[in-house]
């Protein structure tokens, strides 16, 4: 029935009112709707402004006084029903278009995530944090723009030291005091100058050298470096912590030497070796055909530092040690080539994926 067609008075009774509102029902119990443009026409049909809805309720003025309180109990069910019906038809096409357009087949697996990688430094120096944490070491960090005392000068290096040749250094220009840091020996310093002892702490970060970039050299890299002071700290404590971090980080099978060396702020000096991972000792041009590989520097630490950082040098000793995290990464996963780990290969990095 078309809205504009009704006609007044519709209640001529309350009988005739009922079987006209149940007429109306079977109507709209009657409705196909199978789409948004059918369900708009529903709704303006019978719940719009000029629908069925308001021309009937509209009528309720022609209602006798007496009448006005069950016609309205009538009309008000009436057009809850219409309006529930309605909210229904809306849910079931709102339904049947979200699978129709997402057209899934949930019997079907899931689309598989893939999983993140964690980059092969990030990797080794955590374990090389984790292997020293198990000793007593605690992590400490600093800047990575530095000042000459804590770079070069604390560390037993003063202006036109020789020493500093062995180093091309990246100063920042609008402040000749400043600089990349060359290592993280800086941190050290300024742990020491906090006078907190004793004091064990290693020292991970990037670092920075003007330096020709090669399959065995970068202008930047990362290290971690230890030290230990305390009383009557010896080279024997220091032989052993490096024992102990060497058969936990390559295993227990691989060989170990020292041999004498120089560095300004640790007297006496050596550099540890281990034996190739990459050709088991017979010699590669990693190890330069030697089929041994120089991982880190240490020593104990020179009483100038000591007495540069306000540390009684004759009361205190101490050992100190650094190495380069991408030469231990090299060893642990045979890569040959140092500028892999800067590349941002996405090919070379997969095959880190931490589960």
């Amino acid at each position: 029935m078309n809205p504009t067609e009704l006609k007044s008075p519709y209640f001529c009774g309350m009988d005739q009112l009922l079987a006209q509102i149940e007429q109306y029902k079977k109507e709209i119990e009657a409705s196909v709707v199978t789409n948004k443009e059918e369900l708009e026409a529903f709704r303006i049909k019978y719940l719009g402004t000029k629908g069925l809805m308001k021309s009937i309720m509209g009528e309720m003025k022609n209602v006798p006084v007496d009448q006005k309180k069950e016609a309205g109990q009538l009309l008000n069910e009436f057009k809850v029903f219409t309006e529930s019906f309605f909210e229904s038809l809306s849910e079931n096409i709102g339904t049947e278009s979200t699978t129709a357009s997402s057209s899934i087949d949930t019997t079907l697996p899931g689309q598989p995530l893939p999983l993140g990688t964690r980059h092969p430094i990030s990797i080794v120096q955590n374990k090389i944090i984790s292997i020293f944490q198990r000793l007593g070491f605690s992590v400490a960090e600093g800047p990575e723009i530095e000042d000459d005392w804590h770079n070069f000068t604390a560390l037993n290096l003063p202006e036109n030291h020789p020493a500093r040749d062995m180093q091309d250094t990246f100063y920042i220009s609008q402040n000749p005091d400043w600089l990349l840091r060359t290592h993280t020996s800086s941190v050290q310093i300024r742990e020491m100058e906090k006078n907190e002892l004793p004091l064990r702490i290693i020292c991970p970060g990037r670092v920075y050298r003007n330096e020709t970039i090669s399959a065995r050299a970068h202008c930047f890299f990362n290290q971690v470096e230890g030290l230990y002071i305390a009383e009557n700290v010896s080279f024997a404590d220091l032989k052993q912590t490096l024992y102990f971090f060497v058969k936990e980080m390559f295993g227990q099978d691989v060989k170990i030497r020292f041999r004498p060396s120089y560095f300004p702020f640790t007297e006496p000096s050596a550099e540890m070796d281990i034996s190739c991972l990459i050709c088991g000792g017979e010699g590669c041009s990693v190890c330069k055909r030697t089929g041994w590989v120089e991982i880190l520097g240490c020593g104990m630490v020179h009483p100038s530092v000591l007495d540069n950082c306000g540390i009684d040098s004759n009361k205190y000793t101490g050992f100190a040690f650094g190495l380069g995290i991408e030469r231990i990464t090299m060893l642990s996963y045979q890569v040959k080539d140092l500028r892999l780990f800067s590349e941002n290969d996405v090919r070379f990095l997969r095959q880190f994926t931490q589960a």
